[in-house]
């Protein structure tokens, strides 16, 4: 009997099997069927799918016997991926030199053996696709075609399952690591809302403290610490909204009257019946409550906080067709110029405007709003006109 030798390459070829992560692991029908179609093609009795261990045969799918794996220096499949054929056939071990007393020859009666390489990309061999038989025989060309073409399904396999693998531990170390930045910006925005808080108190005491002796200059300066300290908070807060805002999705659907829904919207705003309209909302949806809730909160805040008028109307209205429910946010605002509509949904993104109180918006709001849209299944577009007003209207899928 003759050991097959290491390829010159072993240490790479072995990194490569193990990379696949498919030593030890439990039978599976993908490639069990393939075994049994094998067998059933070349007319034998034996058919295995073999991965070269360091020192062992492992048999990740076998056809015709029960043994796991068997030592490697007696394996054919050994000399099997030393061959530059496409497929390595003995006819009759018996005669062979190589495996004259052989344990798998002498033992099991493995007679006739023919294995095909299956190698990666890279083009090294992690084991074979091989059949045996227990008397001496030939294979067809067409058997041949048969088993090399099938090798190549056997790595395309290979492959999928890999990829599934890295697929999976990349989702999960993306969402580990999103949870540990919702908890840092949580964290973070919260510690650093309180001290704004301060800041902006004091700049309010100093302002108004009876018989202060600041400049005018002075004045300015403590207003523009206090605007500073508001746009920052501005920020916090859309940052913290942001960030709960995919925590919403997490809510189940229920069972609501759209009037109902667009009535907490109004409560919420403490707005009246003049301010806030509401239009053909009797009907009954099944929906995420709190994630539409928050889109219509903030798409009516903005109505309010970008509308210059004596006496700002919002309307809300309810429609719906055959896979969406439709939400429509109009009023009688600012509106937006037709060359910064496309932008609106940008994240920081302000397109300069100013609102009611003088104040420039963060951008995060309108793109929160979009993601939570999309993450719900719908979608929303703008209509707007300046000096006119605006119409936000969205969708969610049923």
């Amino acid at each position: 009997m003759i050991k097959p030798d290491f390829p010159e390459n072993e240490q790479e070829r072995i990194s490569c099997v193990k990379e696949y992560k498919l030593l030890d692991t439990l039978p599976e029908s993908d490639f069990d069927n393939i075994t049994s179609l094998v067998a059933t093609i070349c007319n034998v009795p034996i058919s295995l799918i073999t991965l070269l261990d360091t020192e062992r045969n492992f048999l990740k799918s076998h056809h015709g016997i029960d043994i796991q794996e068997s030592p490697r220096d007696i394996s054919f499949c050994g000399h099997a991926i030393l061959q530059k054929d496409d497929i390595f056939i003995v006819e009759d071990s018996r005669k062979d030199i190589r495996f004259q007393g052989n344990p798998l020859v002498d033992g099991f009666k493995a007679i006739f053996y023919a294995g095909v390489p299956l190698k990666n990309k890279q083009g090294l061999p992690l084991g074979t696709l091989c059949v045996y038989d227990h008397e001496p025989r030939q294979l067809t060309d067409l058997q041949k075609k048969a088993l090399i073409t099938i090798a190549k399904q056997v790595i395309n396999l290979f492959d999928l399952r890999l990829n599934n693998r890295l697929l999976d531990e990349t989702k999960q170390e993306l969402t580990d690591r999103n949870a540990e930045l919702n908890k840092f910006a949580s964290h973070v925005s919260h510690d650093l809302k309180s001290p704004l808080a301060n800041i902006i108190s004091l700049t309010n005491f100093l302002k108004e403290e009876d018989g202060n002796n600041f400049t005018e200059e002075s004045v300015e300066y403590i207003n523009f610490i206090e605007e500073s300290a508001e746009s920052l908070k501005n920020y916090i807060d859309g940052i913290l909204i942001h960030y709960k805002a995919n925590e919403l999705l997490n809510k189940g659907k229920e069972d609501i009257i759209v009037r109902k829904l667009f009535e907490n919207v109004q409560s919420i705003h403490l707005l009246n019946k003049k301010q806030l309209k509401i239009e053909n909302a009797d009907n009954n949806v099944f929906l995420n409550k709190a994630a539409a809730t928050q889109v219509l909160i903030n798409l009516v805040d903005n109505a309010l906080k970008y509308n210059s008028k004596p006496n700002p109307e919002v309307t809300l209205a309810f429609s719906e067709n055959k896979n969406h429910y439709i939400f429509t946010v109009t009023d009688n605002g600012n509106g937006i110029e037709k060359k910064q509509q496309d932008k609106v949904f940008k994240l920081f993104n302000n397109n300069n405007q100013i609102d009611s109180k003088g104040k420039k918006g963060t951008g995060i709001g309108l793109f929160t709003v979009k993601n939570l849209v999309k993450k719900l299944g719908g979608s929303i577009t703008l209509k707007s006109e300046v000096a006119k007003g605006s119409m936000f209207q969205f969708t969610i899928e049923k």
